[in-house]
């Protein structure tokens, strides 16, 4: 799992967070300034989303099943 990220993004930090706190250990990239369309995340090599989509998934109890399936979360 990768999260492409900017220090300071308060979008990116939540991401982080939630996925801190689900147990998972993501590759957080962090980007220099500029206009990037962050935070991305990718789950088993693919672009899952922005932290819409990401939170879409989580609310709607996806999320979970799509870590453990791709090998990110172990539980």
């Amino acid at each position: 799992m990768v999260v492409f990220s900017i220090s300071g993004c308060c979008m990116c930090h939540v991401v982080k967070q939630l996925l801190f706190g689900l147990g998972v250990g993501p590759t957080v990239v962090e980007l220099a300034g500029g206009r990037h369309s962050v935070p991305a995340v990718l789950v088993g090599g693919k672009f899952l989303g922005d932290i819409e989509t990401l939170m879409v998934c989580h609310i709607d109890g996806t999320l979970v099943t799509l870590l453990k399936v791709t090998g990110a979360l172990w539980l």
